[in-house]
């Protein structure tokens, strides 16, 4: 068999020894696979710090001065949950901040419930619809409980009309008794004084040996019988120590029990409150929750709203609200408007909640750490949003002051 020469052979034949050389070409395809590794690394590193977010890249940030994703028009550092209009993506700024809000009318929904003390009363009749405008204090709904209420009050009537009847006979029958106790004792002390004088008369007859001993004893009985009717008239003109009526003690105790029966009435008509269901404040009616017959839920029997002035309530989240101050303009977007509402930052809320708007999409954090921002609407803006209360929209608020609100 013929051997092959060495030139033909596909590798370099080295000679054993205690050392085995590298190819030069397996050398080179390393160094290539490292070059293409480093594009890699320097990736995935760049994942992981934005989704982490570790402390030593946050101050790097807050000393350079720069925010992530202010290249993009359409910054993956906002929320995820959080899809920006087009519109609104191809003018949004870096130093702008985006939340979440809501619209509702000033001062928020107020819930009208029934009076207190309506107990297990149910509707009797709804006096408004969806949409009235009503001042506050204007009745909007009655209770089945207003018979009942007004059979309580002609029956405090008709206990007044008693006390008061009680009070006019009390008066007159005291006013009687004591004049007639001053009489009865003008009458005793005139008896009183005849028989003294009687009994001094026959004491000189009975002197001189005219009167008998027995004329003596009966004069003598009739000025002591005298002086007893004094007392005992005197006695009875004591039960009416004033000489006002009105400070009598029987006409005293007649007053007070008028007086309670006025405070009855009062309470009755008082309570005849408790069938009328009024408004809160001055408002349009939102929603109705109760029909005749019903008994009021306990979210109450309608919703109101001022929305002469509508506001919207923003959640931005606690990293981005030092940017926030009062008085920056705020656009206002939701797919459903299908236009842009302006307004601006009226309040900054002082304390940290949970997010409570959330979006439709199941995968969105729920347990973000919010400051609540309300944003007080233009006019324009207010008279479109009258008529979506609690409409979810995006608010972008604008944190150069130097830059106007959008026209």
């Amino acid at each position: 068999m013929t051997e092959r020469p060495d030139t033909d052979l596909p590798l370099e034949i080295v000679a054993k020894g205690p050392a085995i050389a590298v190819p030069s070409r397996l050398r080179f395809r390393a160094r290539y696979l490292l070059v293409l590794l480093v594009p890699v690394l320097m990736f995935s590193g760049a994942v992981i710090g934005m989704y982490f977010q570790p402390p030593a890249l946050q101050k790097f940030y807050a000393l350079t001065g720069l925010q992530p994703g202010a290249g993009s028009t359409a910054p993956i550092a906002l929320p995820p949950e959080i899809i920006l209009p087009k519109d609104m993506a191809e003018t949004m700024r870096a130093s702008d901040v985006v939340g979440l809000a809501r619209l509702m009318p000033r001062g928020d929904i107020s819930y009208v419930a029934p009076p207190y003390g309506a107990g297990d009363a149910r509707v009797a009749e709804v006096l408004v619809t969806e949409g009235d405008v009503v001042t506050q204090g204007t009745m909007v709904a009655r209770l089945d409980n207003q018979a009942q209420l007004e059979s309580a009050i002609f029956l405090a009537e008709a206990n007044l009309a008693v006390r008061q009847a009680t009070l006019v006979q009390i008066r007159a029958a005291v006013e009687n008794s004591r004049n007639e106790a001053l009489a009865s004792l003008a009458q005793a002390q005139s008896v009183a004084a005849e028989a003294t004088a009687s009994l001094s008369r026959t004491n000189d007859l009975s002197a001189h040996g005219v009167a008998t001993q027995s004329a003596l004893d009966t004069a003598i009985a009739a000025e002591r019988q005298a002086a007893a009717a004094v007392e005992k008239a005197k006695a009875t003109l004591a039960r009416y120590p004033a000489a006002e009526v009105e400070d009598q003690p029987d006409v005293i105790v007649a007053s007070r029990n008028l007086e309670a029966a006025q405070a009855e009435l009062a309470r009755a008509r008082n309570d005849l409150i408790r069938s009328a269901v009024v408004a809160p404040i001055s408002g349009t009616v939102l929603n109705i929750h109760a029909r005749p017959g019903q008994k009021p839920p306990t979210e109450g029997l309608m919703e109101m709203g001022d929305t002469s002035r509508m506001m919207a309530e923003a959640e931005i989240y606690q990293d981005r609200i030092s940017l926030v101050e009062v008085g920056q303009p705020v656009e206002l977007v939701a797919a459903a408007l299908n236009r842009t509402l302006l307004g601006r930052v009226a309040t900054i809320g002082l304390t940290v909640g949970r997010q409570g708007l959330l979006s439709d999409d199941t995968a969105a954090n729920t347990d973000a750490r919010v400051i609540r921002v309300m944003v007080e609407l233009d006019e324009a803006s207010s008279t479109i949003a009258a008529r979506f209360t609690n409409l979810e929209v995006i608010a972008r608020i604008d944190t150069d002051n130097s830059v106007p609100a959008k026209p």
